[in-house]
């Protein structure tokens, strides 16, 4: 490699490594706010022992969980790239193949894991703004009853915005947590300066010590320890926006030490001024500081909302082009970054959960009773479905695997059970709406399942339908006629409708199905698979593969399928006009549907309120024949 070269590669990675400190670690990044506060927020009393006992916690559930688990190990399981639970799931599948109950259950965590994000992203956005504006109460006593207005204020800037997209104020998110990261590592250094014996909390000892010496009490603290940790998930779900050396480089080489520096500074603190426990975050900084960080706080929390809500998008777009959930309005507001998305139905019903959220629990203290069982909920599946990764894909050592897999499920299983006892003060929440959302999407995915096995029962081969077309020719028009249908084989059921009830076909049909392969990108060259039917070649068979990461563009790939067309079967076809035939199923039960009765109202209520493939596809609207198909169940 040439010095150029290398320094252009050198120049790139520095280039994502500041990217991904201004998104993926926004959340975890902001946790200084709240999580040691909480930690002490019982009736755990506050000395030098027991605030190194916290603090050498916080330093190994870091290290453990975040830097080796997912930094470490969990982060080499990239799908072409692409990392997440959608990723880490349709990996686990591939290495399941040969069994159909092991790929039963790992599309069970998948979605269960999944689900539980939108539990954790309703959350997130709340605790974090609310933490930050609290500051007021340190800052500006005689204003702590705008806390509530404000906080309000700025969530409501931070949903009505994304339908604009993020990508304009997204230029200033890495050098705003650049800052924050900076700050957040001035203001610890200062105070442990005062008292650098903080830094034996690295010493493991004190963990153990303070979980032996509180006995049951200890079990309840790691409740609050798992704050320290919430988004560490963001380093696998963004590695395909940033890729695995700059995420690893910036937590490592900047976003790690500066939290931990934060922390260290937050313990000396308090062990210098116990009172300070009312918000050792913001006391930390000298009086004319006060100001300037409450606007720092207000700032990065937004940013760890907006990543949070970044999230939900773009897990809801690859769970609809997996077909996992049913098609929804998705607009693309970048036209340089395919990644940048906005879903109107999710935008609003998050909107909405946060500001109940914001009302009902009015504080980051009450609020923080409720995080935590989500996130560790999905660190457990996230550690399963690596295990069958490593076991199953990678042919790892069953030895090997199985330490991998004791070792971090029982502390994932050790964080979970704590924060399974804030279930009744509000754990039960992103549960609540994690088995909601659960309910829904297997509901959709058994609608599915048993559409296309109805379509099955009616399939007609091309074969037949050709030789009965000989038997009984129609009449023929001119042109080409594109029919939209699911089905991989045979006939669409909304061909044979329009044959039946208008008695006429086209002098070219072109059968069009868009697959959504189990891998996040699919390049051009092999976007489209062409298959020709008839002795005269007048069907022909169009599959166009998309990742589940990539927007579906059906005008460009039929740019490409034209092309094909020319080259391969010397057809030529004008796009500008072509007949596109899109069939619209109404869903009926039978009385003894396989369906159970109490699904069925949410399975027709899915089906009827699931966006058009037209709009869905972009499909031109001036040449869309919609033909509705009653299909009972």
């Amino acid at each position: 490699m040439s010095a150029n070269s290398e320094n252009q590669s050198n120049k790139k990675l520095a280039s994502l490594a500041l990217g991904a400190i201004g998104v993926v670690f926004g959340d975890i990044g902001t946790s200084p706010l709240y999580a040691l506060k909480e930690v002490f927020h019982g009736d755990l009393l506050i000395n030098h022992d027991h605030v190194l006992g916290v603090l050498s916690l916080i330093f190994w559930s870091l290290t453990l969980v975040v830097t080796i688990k997912y930094a470490i190990f969990i982060m080499r399981a990239d799908n072409k790239g692409e990392g997440g639970i959608m990723a880490l799931m349709t990996l686990a599948l591939h290495g399941s193949r040969d069994n159909p109950r092991r790929m039963k259950l790992i599309v069970t965590l998948g979605l269960l894991g999944a689900t539980l994000f939108y539990g954790d992203s309703i959350i997130t956005p709340a605790i974090s703004v609310l933490s930050a504006v609290e500051g007021l109460q340190v800052v500006a006593p005689q204003l702590e009853n705008y806390v509530l207005p404000i906080t309000l204020a700025v969530l409501s800037v931070l949903f009505i915005v994304q339908a604009r997209g993020t990508g304009a104020v997204g230029k200033i998110f890495a050098p705003v947590m650049c800052v924050w990261f900076g700050v957040l590592a001035i203001m610890g250094v200062v105070n442990i300066i005062h008292d650098p014996s903080v830094l034996m909390a690295i010493n493991p000892y004190y963990a153990v010590h303070l979980l032996w010496e509180l006995g049951f009490h200890g079990f309840l603290i790691m409740g609050a320890v798992v704050l320290a940790i919430t988004g560490a998930e963001a380093l696998y779900a963004d590695m395909g926006h940033f890729g695995l050396k700059p995420i690893r480089y910036a937590w490592l080489g900047f976003a790690f030490p500066a939290l931990l520096l934060n922390y260290f500074g937050q313990g000396a603190l308090l062990i210098a001024h116990p009172e300070a426990i009312q918000n050792p975050f913001y006391l930390l900084a000298p009086g004319w500081a006060l100001y300037p960080l409450l606007i720092l706080s207000t700032l990065a929390t937004v940013i760890a909302s907006q990543a949070v809500i970044s999230g939900a998008f773009s897990i809801t777009r690859q769970a609809i082009q997996l077909g996992y959930c049913p098609r929804m309005d998705i607009f693309h507001t970048s036209g340089d970054e395919m990644g940048q998305v906005y879903v109107p139905a999710v935008n609003w019903m998050l909107m909405f959960s946060v500001f109940v959220l914001v009302l009902s629990f009015q504080s980051s203290s009450a609020l923080a009773s409720a995080y935590g069982i989500a996130v560790t909920g999905t660190m457990i599946i996230d550690t399963v479905l690596a295990f069958i990764v490593i076991r199953k894909l990678w042919k790892w050592h069953t030895a090997t695997s199985l330490i991998f897999l004791l070792t971090f499920l029982v502390v994932d299983i050790l964080f979970f059970s704590a924060n399974s006892l804030k279930i009744p003060t509000g754990g039960w929440l992103p549960l609540a709406v994690a088995t909601v959302l659960f309910l829904i999407i297997t509901t959709w995915i058994k609608g599915r399942e048993l559409l296309s096995e109805r379509q099955d029962e009616k399939r007609v081969l091309f074969e037949d339908l050709e030789a009965e077309l000989q038997k009984n020719p129609p009449v023929t028009v001119k042109g080409t006629a594109i029919y939209l249908t699911r089905s991989l084989h045979g006939v669409p059921q909304v061909f044979l409708h329009n044959l039946e009830h208008n008695h006429v076909l086209h002098e070219q049909i072109i059968v069009l199905t868009i697959v959504t392969k189990d891998e996040p990108y699919v390049d051009e060259a092999h976007r489209v698979k062409i298959r020709s039917f008839g002795e005269n070649r007048q069907f022909y068979r169009v599959k166009l593969y998309f990742g589940f990461t990539q927007p579906q563009d059906v005008r460009r790939a039929l740019e490409l399928c034209a092309q094909g067309l020319h080259e391969h079967y010397g057809l030529s076809i004008d796009l500008k006009k072509l007949s596109f035939f899109v069939g619209r199923e109404f869903i009926t039960f039978k009385r003894r549907s396989p369906m159970p009765a109490w699904r069925r109202p949410i399975s027709s209520f899915l089906f009827h309120n699931s966006s058009s493939a037209i709009e869905f596809f972009k499909i031109p609207v001036e040449r869309v024949i919609e033909i509705g198909i009653r299909v009972e169940l």
